[in-house]
């Protein structure tokens, strides 16, 4: 329990990598499987992520991160994105999923399937968005703290503009959007950000205990 805490205080928000240091397969393969593994509402996973390395592709997006050289500087870019369409047909095929995976019978499943659809169907299209978008939170948590554990440096990013990364990365035509970003690497030598002590509350301002 003490190397998890540690960890945790090990990381921070990286604001300089080092451009030299690039993450293994085996380290890039492990964020991928923890990304895949991350808990959602309904297990209806209505995320995808995308593995940007192509340095060309990372420069460009810079001016669309607010000028965050991170972006350009990182071993990879992790870019959490958001399905724009979860309907009918996107929970069936989860429900298929679950059917050939588990071998759980039609019988059992379609009274949740259902269920499910029906109310999907109710909702417009913002709440589902916004719904969509706090899954995306859950995998960029899961990804910060794996990194953490494998000490691979992380910058987790919301201020970058959406609709550019979405056009230079060509996310419209595979049905995705952008909602988070994050530049993963190795933290340059000379990074001072990396010798700041942690803010945090204290213990007793920030957790409340009822028995």
């Amino acid at each position: 329990m003490g190397n998890i805490i540690n960890s945790l205080k090990w990381r921070y928000a990286v604001k300089k990598f080092d451009p030299g240091k690039v993450l293994s397969t085996e380290k890039l393969g492990l964020l991928k499987q923890a990304f895949n593994l991350t808990a959602t509402s309904y297990g209806l996973q209505p995320i995808q992520l995308v593995v940007v390395s192509n340095k060309e592709l990372q420069q460009q997006l810079v001016p669309h991160s607010f000028g965050q050289e991170q972006v350009a500087q990182a071993s990879h870019i992790l870019v959490i994105c958001i399905e724009n369409q979860v309907d009918g047909d996107y929970i069936s095929k989860y429900f298929d999923q679950v059917r050939r995976v588990r071998g759980t019978s039609e019988e059992i499943l379609d009274p949740f399937k259902e269920a499910l659809v029906d109310n999907f169907s109710n909702k417009d299209t913002s709440e589902i968005k916004t719904w969509a978008t706090n899954q995306a939170y859950l995998a960029m948590g899961n990804l910060l703290t794996i990194c953490a554990m494998e000490e691979i440096d992380s910058c987790p990013m919301e201020g970058f503009v959406s609709v550019d990364y979405d056009r230079i990365l060509g996310l419209g035509k595979m049905g995705l959007a952008s909602v988070l970003v994050m530049p993963v690497g190795y933290r340059a030598a000379d990074d001072m950000f990396s010798d700041f002590k942690k803010v945090r509350k204290d213990m007793d301002d920030s957790v409340i205990e009822i028995s």
